[in-house]
């Protein structure tokens, strides 16, 4: 109700626009305006805002982007401690990645949106002193609660019930708030349900799951963290090859195996190049075939080890100006798409695109007045840019002038 007046409005925007100017690369991302106002019923602004800090920065890290790593991690490190803690519920639900992704909420806004908020503020106090391994416990602890309803339950659908009716009647009895219900749980009215007080579900977290540790956390984020991370390169490399081969004639394989050489360039500059910092901005929130440039020395390297335009000592020279034709908004940087684009037409083009491309190379953007190729066959515009070409064939006869772009 707080935030519901231009007071608390104003006050919860100040405090989130200042963290966006503190951490850019995060500005703001789902459910900090939840916790936000929270802390700001409880803090001034400046506390609040340095608690956010806490929070975004080192408790919960990596939750807070448009990619949110580190919660989906932390929904596989879940999915494993419900395994090794709940054998019973494991033994009649195969797949727990349905129960994981339903308790996502909870990691990320700390139980505030899916529970009474009398109730919620007690596991955030939880979570301030003891950390994550507050909400993994009390996470266990509420499957632990409905193992046998979840066990009888038919799909998904009715596990989300099931634990949705049981989180919105988690009551907090001393609490000198007024009960503030979650609105949005799907909640049968003409079935009951038996209220739990918050205090047990705590206590009951803290007995059967306390022995869990920080440490065995980290150990399982780090090795969960791995295979996140590859579905991630996965997902970005399935999207890339779709959105760029229909525009292409490569085989899928051969595709994929360019766009294998592309990424390792870039990620080669970004680890261990260290004289190109601009190629460092990789940019997961960008259109899929964007995500992965590299700049003039790495598209050289490419351009001599797959391009079938070599010419001896040239070649060189011929690599700088097709980057930057392609080099379109002058970055200093080339995307896939226009990269795979350019080898396309280079290995499968029509002759007379072929030979467009060609043109365009000894014409600005391509040809500058500070080539350092002097020596170089390519230094003088060998096609005019003010007559038609006229292509010869061998037993003397002309082709009908060809039109350049």
């Amino acid at each position: 109700p707080a935030f519901q007046s231009e007071t608390g409005i104003a006050a919860l925007r100040r405090v989130l626009t200042a963290y966006a100017y503190r951490n850019p690369k995060i500005g703001y991302c789902q459910s900090m305006n939840i916790l936000t106002s929270v802390l700001l019923l409880y803090a001034k602004e400046e506390e609040a805002f340095w608690l956010l800090v806490a929070v975004c920065e080192r408790m919960l890290p990596d939750y807070f982007n448009q990619r949110v790593i580190g919660a989906q991690v932390d929904q596989s490190v879940f999915e494993e401690l419900i395994k090794e803690r709940l054998s019973e519920l494991t033994e009649h639900i195969t797949d727990l990645s349905a129960l994981a992704s339903i308790s996502l909420s909870w990691f990320l806004t700390l139980f505030l949106s899916i529970m009474p908020f009398e109730s919620a503020v007690n596991i955030v106090d939880c979570f301030f002193y003891d950390g994550i391994k507050a909400i993994f416990q009390l996470g266990l602890a509420v499957l632990d609660a409905n193992a046998v309803e979840l066990c009888s339950s038919k799909d998904d659908g009715q596990a989300l019930m099931i634990l949705s009716r049981f989180l919105d009647h988690v009551k907090n009895p001393e609490s000198p708030l007024p009960c503030i219900g979650n609105q949005h749980t799907f909640v049968d009215e003409d079935q009951a349900c038996a209220s739990t007080d918050i205090s047990d579900l705590i206590r009951d977290s803290y007995e059967k799951f306390g022995d869990l540790t920080v440490e065995q956390i980290e150990r399982m984020r780090c090795r969960h963290r791995i295979r996140v991370l590859q579905n991630h390169e996965d997902t970005t490399k399935e999207n890339v090859l779709r959105v760029v081969a229909p525009d292409v004639s490569f085989d899928p394989e051969d595709l994929e195996q360019i766009y294998e050489l592309f990424k390792r360039e870039h990620f080669i500059s970004c680890y261990w190049g260290g004289s190109s910092p601009v190629i460092q901005r990789h940019d997961p929130s960008r259109p899929y075939a964007e995500q992965y440039m590299v700049d003039s020395q790495q598209f050289c390297f490419l351009f001599h080890l797959l391009s079938v335009w070599t010419c001896g000592t040239h070649t060189q020279v011929l690599a700088l100006r097709t980057f930057r034709l392609l080099d379109e908004n002058g970055d200093n940087l080339v995307d896939f798409k226009a990269f795979a684009g350019c080898l396309d037409t280079m290995y499968y083009g029509e002759m007379n695109e072929k030979i467009q491309l060609l043109y365009r190379l000894h014409i600005p953007p391509a040809l500058t007045e500070n080539d350092i190729d002097n020596h170089s066959p390519l230094k003088n515009p060998l096609l005019s840019t003010t007559r038609p070409l006229v292509i010869g064939k061998a037993n003397g006869d002309t082709v009908a002038p060809f039109a350049l772009p």
